[in-house]
């Protein structure tokens, strides 16, 4: 596997992986994602993001936006290591990084206590 940076020819992989209803229910937002609202994002953020290649094939993909992790793994490579292998590889540029996971995504919660993040809730509250 090799995690190279994200550029135009992977925003289209990108964005159909974070719309597809399995992968799009595990995020926080969940609304699609359009043509138009991924471009206008990837032109600021394309820097952000790198994509896993697992022999030569999109895997996956792995950003940081102000040190918070967004990471998702195409449903035909899970299981193989390949989210793991993207977490431990953006730590290394990105040390301080965290991550908001879904309180009920257990896969993501559970890909990253492996990598060594613990869980911290807070709850806020109108008053």
């Amino acid at each position: 596997m090799e995690l190279v940076r994200n550029n135009r020819r992977y925003w289209d992989f990108i964005r159909k992986l974070r719309n597809m209803k399995n992968v799009k229910e595990g995020f926080i937002q969940q609304e699609y994602i359009t043509e138009m609202q991924h471009a206008e994002h990837m032109i600021i953020y394309n820097n952000n993001y790198w994509v896993c290649l697992s022999d030569g094939e999109t895997a996956g993909y792995v950003g940081v936006i102000d040190d918070d992790i967004r990471v998702a793994t195409h449903p035909a490579f899970q299981e193989r290591g390949v989210g793991t292998f993207m977490i431990n590889e953006v730590m290394k540029i990105f040390p301080d990084a965290s991550a908001k996971v879904k309180i009920d995504n257990k896969a993501s919660l559970k890909l990253f206590e492996k990598c060594g993040f613990e869980k911290r809730f807070y709850l806020l509250e109108k008053v």
